[in-house]
């Protein structure tokens, strides 16, 4: 991407920084319920219960993504992506501040848990209109031959927030008792978004409107309900963008929240190893994130690269149960391998979803299909493992990741996305 005039670059930065920000404050969410929540919002109950529950406010801003997408999806369709990632940003932002403030359940009974879902939701909310404004910013700005690396930029976002809020979970690990981080430390990370919200609103605020949504608005006025156009016209698009997007959450969310908890309370790894495992097995996905992109850019379509991934997931899964036993050499050799095959089912989502709708309905098509997909691939994806792995051991979440996998693969396998715009169409 150094060849990118400076005003492509500043957009690459502002797609990259905002996302970053955004996965920042779910990160650290995700993190903490692994680590804390269900101890300190819930009940004391039967092993396990407490992490359940934990893992049960962490699925609630999956459902909250799709309605995100819906309300910000309309707004960027009709009047512009720079306002509406603005908007989308800020929601997250506050509601990620806010948790830092939160009573507990010994404080404040049932209260708190109630509370946590609400900003859950807030979360969930705001990164619904995040990620498909932020692929648009970056794709609808990218030269001939560069859809794929520039879509990457908000792609490579997400391991960008997942180090910046481990890693701050790590060291507080560090420098706090496990006393003190229980009872107070987590809530620093949280706090510490404000101040990275400011950060990515002064970013985006100096943006301008992307060329493509220019020329549509040039072409015809805006969708009055473009979900309404969108799914009158675009139902296939929609449907095949969706399942096309299933696996990188499943590989996700099985190789860090459930894992990260997993690790943990069952397999005896301190928080601070497990954590630091983590961060170097991240790195392996923003590797494979950006090897997708220039795959798909200068060797194949985005569709075959992420065909390729999905088969790549499909082993992975195999693997859980030998890997997982224990040691902490097997245990980074599977997070290793899940996150880069993760890299490959994820980098080149940024350019191959919004390739699936034409301008004046993109944003909302591709918030839908990304966050619907969420819904089903991750937001129960570490409550599942959970279960599956406490009644039937972890070769049952191999299989359940490696399933997740095979569907994603057979709708890239059946339908392809339209070099003129118009709508996706099943391959013969």
């Amino acid at each position: 991407m150094t060849t990118a005039a400076p005003s492509h670059r500043r957009v690459l930065l502002a797609s990259f920084v905002g996302t970053t920000i955004e996965f920042y404050d779910f990160y650290v969410y995700a993190t903490a319920a692994a680590l804390v929540f269900g101890e300190i919002f819930f009940p004391k109950g039967a092993p396990g219960t407490q992490q359940l529950a934990a893992f049960a406010t962490l699925a609630v801003a999956f459902f909250a993504r799709p309605v995100g997408s819906l309300v910000f999806g309309h707004f960027g369709d009709r009047i512009g992506r720079k306002s509406t990632l603005v908007a989308s940003l800020l929601t997250m932002g506050v509601s990620t501040t806010l948790v830092a403030l939160l009573p507990t359940y010994a404080d404040a009974g049932w209260i708190a848990p109630v509370a946590l879902c609400a900003l859950r939701f807030g979360q969930g909310f705001g990164l619904g209109g995040e990620w498909g404004g932020a692929a648009l910013l970056a794709v609808e700005h990218a030269p001939p031959g560069w859809r794929a690396r520039y879509g990457s930029a908000p792609q490579l976002g997400a391991p960008a927030g997942f180090i910046a809020a481990n890693g701050l979970f790590l060291l507080l690990g560090l420098w706090l008792s496990p006393a003190e981080f229980r009872d107070w430390g987590w809530r620093i990370p949280f706090a510490i978004s404000a101040v990275l919200v400011l950060l990515g609103l002064w970013i985006r605020l100096k943006l301008t409107e992307t060329p493509a949504f220019a020329a549509a608005l040039a072409e015809a006025p805006p969708p009055a309900v473009p979900i309404a156009e969108l799914l009158g016209r675009h139902g296939l698009a929609t449907l095949a963008g969706t399942t096309g997007a299933i696996a990188c959450f499943a590989a996700y969310y099985v190789g860090t929240a459930f894992l990260l908890g997993y690790g943990t309370k069952t397999l005896g790894f301190a928080m601070q190893q497990f954590l630091l495992m983590q961060l170097g097995a991240i790195l392996f996905m923003a590797i494979g994130i950006y090897a997708a992109a220039w795959l798909a850019d200068r060797r194949w379509d985005e569709r075959r690269v992420l065909a390729g991934g999905c088969v790549a997931t499909i082993l992975v899964g195999f693997t859980i149960a030998p890997l997982m036993n224990g040691s902490a050499a097997g245990a980074f050799t599977f997070l290793s391998l899940t996150l880069l095959a993760m890299g490959f089912v994820y980098g080149p989502l940024g350019a191959w979803l919004p390739s699936l709708f034409p301008a004046r309905v993109r944003y909302t098509g591709a918030s839908i299909a990304f966050n619907v997909a969420g819904v089903i691939g991750g937001g129960l994806t570490p409550l599942i493992a959970q279960g599956l792995a406490m009644e039937r051991g972890l070769a049952a979440v191999g299989w359940y990741l490696s399933a997740a996998a095979a569907i994603s693969l057979v709708a890239l396998l059946l339908v392809r996305s339209r070099s003129d715009g118009g709508a996706a169409e099943l391959l013969p």
